[in-house]
This record gives C-alpha cells, structure tokens and sequence, in this order.
C-alpha cells in the first residue's frame, strides 16, 4: 500500500509542474508565429519594369507642364505658391495643374489658403495620376508623391521665390540640370514639402520608389535612371543649377541590370 507522504509528495510535484507549463506558455510565441515571414518588410514598395517605365512618363509629362508654364510665364512655377507675407501655401505640383490636363482641378484650389485650409484639404484625395506612386498594391500613405523639386539655395527651386528661375540663367545647362527626383520619402502631393539640398551638408535621401536607383527629371525634360552607387560629387554638380561644376554622366551610370 503506498504511503500518504509519498502521494502528497507525487501530487505536489504534479502541481509544481503545471506551474511550470503555465509559465512557459505566457511567454511562449502565439501560434501560427513560426509560419510567419522572418525577413524584415522591404523598406521599397513592390515594383516591376513597368512600373518604372510608368514612373519616367510621369517624369516626361512633369517635364513637359514645367516647360509650358515657363513658355507662359518666363520663368518657372516657385517651389511653393506664397501668400503675400512669403509664406508657402500649396505645392508647385497644384501649380502646374493646367499644364497635366488637370484644369478643373487647379480651379478648384483656394491659391490663397494653404493646403491643409478646410477647403484645399477636402482636395487632398483628388492626386493626379501623374504624381501616384508607380507600384503594385495600395501605397503606404495614401494621396502622397515622391515626385520633388530639388530645393534651398544650392538647388534650382528657391522656397522664398514667387517664381523660379529663367532657363537662360540656368548657367549650368538645364540638360546638366536636376528639376524632380523621386524622394525618399512620399510627402502629400499638395503641401509645399520637397527635397532640402544644402551644398554644406550630407547628400538628402532619394530614391524610395525602386531599389536599384532612382530616376531624375533633367531641366531639359529628360529622365535619367541613376544607380545608387553614383558619385557624390557628380549628383551634387547635376543638382545646381549654376554652381559652374562639370561632371560626367559616366559618374552617374544607370543600375547594371537596368543596361541593355
């Protein structure tokens, strides 16, 4: 006959183990986590050759609005539409409107209340197509563009300007010239927010759209497809606009698998 000590004893210790069982579920993974992906999310949307193809006509017609609106105003649009004290209201981007067929649009805009007014804001979800991310799926932020102008002092855009600059002044030559890149990172396609460059600090981040480089509206509206290993000192001469640098493309190459 087995003893009472001895079944007290085997009791405790089968109460002692289910604690321990209990302890190890609380911090054991829920189920399924091994099933989930282990690689880190791509800090790139999904892309294909077409989408990059989409993303240089997007650049092309960009290209195209910049250089009717300067045939209609002799200088082209400032970086940011200004309120009479200076103060940057709406994007280039609304600006150019009438120059992407995008007409009824443009007049919709209050030119001057800012972007996010209770008015311009209802406008937000109207992006062109034109400034839609070229990817596969629902971009991350939604009505947001990576198309930007180069801007500050150093750059071809001038925060503080109602207008830009004149081609003739671009002394540098506007095929020499950075106008738009594909950003970093997306910024609402009406809100007066691009790319900062200062000759004095570090190079800013470009190219979010696609892993292998980024594409660059030229001033003479073409589009360069540019690896991400291209040399600093070409890409910061290609974004001023009369900085007097020269610089070779071969410094700015295409991505190897992009070559034919």
């Amino acid at each position: 006959m087995t003893s009472r000590p001895l079944l007290l004893s085997f009791a405790r210790g089968l109460f002692l183990f289910a604690l321990a069982l209990g302890a190890m579920s609380a911090f054991a993974p829920p189920a399924g986590a091994d099933d989930v992906d282990p690689e880190p999310r791509s800090v790139y949307p999904k892309t294909t050759d077409l989408d990059r193809a989409r993303s240089v006509n997007n650049l092309k017609h960009i290209g195209i609005a910049m250089h009717n609106y300067h045939a209609a105003f002799n200088a082209l649009p400032g970086a940011a539409i200004l309120d009479k004290n200076g103060k940057p209201l709406l994007s280039w981007r609304v600006a150019i409107l009438p120059y992407i067929e995008e007409d009824n649009l443009y007049k919709e805009f209050r030119l001057d209340e800012a972007w996010d007014s209770k008015h311009n804001k209802k406008l937000i979800e109207k992006m062109p197509k034109t400034y839609a991310p070229t990817i596969q799926g629902k971009p991350r932020k939604p009505n947001t563009t990576y198309y930007q102008a180069f801007t500050g002092p150093d750059a071809l855009f001038n925060t503080k300007a109602a207008f830009g600059p004149r081609f003739a002044n671009v002394t540098d030559g506007t095929s020499n010239t950075a106008m738009v890149v594909e950003a970093g990172e997306p910024v609402i396609w009406s809100k007066p927010d691009d790319v900062v460059y200062d000759a004095k600090k570090a190079l800013p981040k470009l190219g979010g759209l696609f892993k292998e480089g980024f594409h660059v509206l030229v001033g003479d509206a073409s589009t360069r497809f540019i690896s991400r290993k291209a040399k600093h000192a070409a890409l910061r001469a290609l974004i001023t606009p009369s900085g007097g640098e020269t610089f070779s493309w071969d410094d700015l190459p295409e991505p190897e698998k992009q070559k034919k």
